[in-house]
This record gives structure tokens, sequence and C-alpha cells, in this order.
């Protein structure tokens, strides 16, 4: 990728040597809590892998389905007392669960990352950056009702409400911290239309990134074939959308989560089938 010009922020503010400095004094604050968490974490996988060990000479299952539920539970409730969002909170307890899962099941390592070093900013792209995590995943079906009873009876997976209320056709399901949106033709012409030309499938999967005017900024100077600006929605989500890809058939959207954490939005789901059946 080229060099992006896709370079956001206040530059005359930080020509102020006040703000300069006030910026200085609290990104040093950060950096020092930002140390201080990684301590505690790795503090944590250690304690983990003492459990391990435990487990191992008593013979004890490594996943406790009744712990995992527990530490969700109570950390959520940690996250609400603190005044801070539970769902990121969760999100992060989630990462940690895995993690100290796959520390069990691998057992005792000798170096944390062999192969991994913190890459120079020079060799990463200005996507990768600012992409976080597959926020969700769309997917059009033939047969609404047959997809959703498969993913929630077979799969386990459960209805989660849509955000600006519940459209027909539509259906969200998540498990743990996947998000699955189907679609059936039921939903507008304009699903209808796509499936009879492509058939059920994944149509797109959105990517969560921390600006989404940057990401576009980025991916368009690279030359990629952009399917809309960047748009936000009454919730205050920035999204903008690539064009099919010719050489997977892959579609990538990406969100930049700015404004309230809600569910994926019905309307900017039938919006992106309108632009792909209109083009």
């Amino acid at each position: 990728m080229r060099s992006p010009s896709c370079a956001v922020g206040n530059v005359g503010a930080m020509t102020d040597p006040t703000v300069s400095a006030a910026l200085g004094d609290l990104r040093v604050r950060i950096d020092a809590l930002d140390r201080e968490f990684v301590r505690i974490v790795a503090e944590r996988l250690a304690v983990c892998e003492e459990v391990a060990a435990v487990k191992e000479r008593s013979g004890a299952a490594v996943i406790q389905p009744a712990r995992v539920r527990d530490v969700v539970t109570s950390r959520r409730q940690m996250a609400i007392d603190a005044g801070v969002d539970p769902d990121f909170v969760e999100q992060l307890f989630r990462t940690l669960l895995a993690e100290t899962h796959r520390i069990e099941v691998a057992g005792q390592r000798p170096d944390a990352a062999p192969d991994k070093v913190a890459a120079p900013d020079g060799l990463r792209s200005g996507l990768d950056t600012v992409a976080t995590r597959i926020d969700h995943i769309v997917v059009a079906v033939d047969d609404l009702d047959a997809a959703v009873e498969s993913f929630t009876g077979t799969f386990g997976f459960h209805r989660e409400a849509l955000a600006g209320g519940e459209v027909t056709g539509i259906t969200a399901l998540t498990a743990g911290g996947v998000t699955l949106v189907l679609v059936g033709p039921a939903a507008s012409p304009a699903v209808a239309t796509y499936l009879a030309r492509h058939g059920g499938g994944i149509q797109h999967v959105a990517i969560e990134v921390l600006n989404a005017g940057y990401a576009r900024a980025c991916l368009a100077d690279a030359d990629a074939s952009l399917l809309t600006n960047v748009v936000v929605d009454d919730d205050g989500h920035e999204q903008f959308f690539a064009a099919r890809d010719a050489a997977t058939g892959m579609q990538l959207g990406f969100i930049s989560r700015t404004g309230h954490r809600v569910g994926v939005a019905a309307a900017n789901v039938l919006a992106l089938f309108d632009t792909l059946v209109a083009s």
C-alpha cells in the first residue's frame, strides 16, 4: 500500500504549545496506565497457568462453563458499578477467557511469543492501524425461518434486538461476541433480487475500525474499489462499503461505533442491498 494521504486531527491545535504540553502530560499518564494494565494482564495469565497446573494434577475439566458465566456476569456488574459500558468490558474479558483457555490447553510456554515482534509503523498499512475486529457478518438466506432454527436450535445462538426496531425478513443472532445478521427475501424486493442473482451465503463482512473516514481515505489512496462514501446513521455509527471483490466474491463493510453501542440497524442493511441491486 502506498503512503496514505489520510491524516486526521486538528493540526492547528497541535501547534499551540499549551495544548501540546497538556496532551503530552495526559499521554504520559496513559502510557503509565497501559504499562500497569499489561503488567496486571501478565499477572492474571500467570495465575491462570497455576490454575491449569492444578486442574492437570486433579483431572478437572479445562473448560468450566459455570465459572465462565460467573466471570462474564460479575464483570459486567463491575463495569456498571464503575460507569463503564458493560458490553465493552464483556468483550475484554471474553478475549482474556479465550487466552486463558488456550494456555490451559497448550500448557507452559518457554517463550510468550517467539515469532511476534512490535512492527514499526512503516510496515503497517493505514487500515492495519485502525481495524480492530469483525463487527458482524450479514448472510443472505432463501429460507429465513429454517436458517434461524438451525443457528438457534443447533448452534446455540440467540436472537438479538435490531437497532431501530424489528423488520420483517431480518434476524440478528448472537453467541458471546459473535453477531450474524440473517436476511431473507421478505425483507425487501432488493434482497429477493440479490438472492436470485447470487444465491444465499455471506453478503458482507463488517470490520470495526477506529475511524471510518481515515480507513476510507487509506483504501481510496490504495485504489480500492469503494461502493459508498462514509454514512452516519441515527445512532452515530460511521459506515462505508467496498465493492464486491472480483477475486474472492467477498464484500467488506467498515463501521466505526462512534455513537451509542447498539445492535445492527436493519435500515443500514437494507440500504446496502438497494445499492447493490441498483449498481
